[in-house]
């Protein structure tokens, strides 16, 4: 297993060794002490998959305070481009984001710490989408930022987007809440 760094301090890509043969492969996609070598020291509470159709864009979420949460994303299926956007106030590389291509051909990661607003879109005819949480999912400290926000400029390299009406209403990133914000 390989652990990138990315630009953005903290935010990792992660390759797995795979080891193939005429009856498919085998990868170790996670390793607790690895992770912990490269500063993920976080215990896993949740483990989500989400199956998307082509010029799907589900994002960019996020969860504030004490919910706030990292998540190990990987395809199962398919192929997405991965989008992380750096929400911590005090970062220097607040408001950058970060995409990586993650598909079942190469099984890489992105591990994406607290205070990161994820989304990813849908490069194949459809993908399946598994990522492990750091923190159960919460209603009340969930948010969103607008997936075609013109502060970020995002390229989610797919034409005629499918959205939800729920990430369509999503707030623009001047205007997210700062004081509700989980910040280490």
């Amino acid at each position: 297993m390989e652990i990138l760094k990315t630009p953005i301090e903290g935010l990792l890509v992660i390759k797995p060794k795979v080891y193939g043969d005429s009856r498919g492969y085998f990868l170790e996609s996670f390793r607790l002490s690895k992770f912990r070598e490269h500063g993920i020291d976080f215990n896993f509470v949740q483990d989500n998959i989400s199956k998307s159709k082509k010029g799907t864009i589900r994002g960019l979420h996020y969860q504030i305070r004490e919910m706030a949460q990292g998540k190990l994303c990987q395809v199962i299926y398919g192929k997405v481009l991965d989008v992380a956007v750096d929400i911590r106030f005090n970062s220097p590389t607040f408001g950058k984001y970060y995409s990586a291509i993650l598909s079942e051909d190469d099984h890489s990661q992105l591990w994406i710490p607290p205070g990161f607003a994820h989304g990813f879109s849908v490069l194949s005819d459809e993908a399946i989408f598994y990522y492990k949480c750091t923190q159960y999912y919460s209603k009340e400290h969930e948010r969103a930022i607008r997936f075609d926000d013109p502060q970020l400029s995002i390229s989610w390299q797919i034409d005629n987007p499918i959205v939800s009406e729920k990430d369509l209403s999503a707030k623009l990133l001047k205007d997210i809440d700062r004081d509700f914000f989980y910040n280490k």
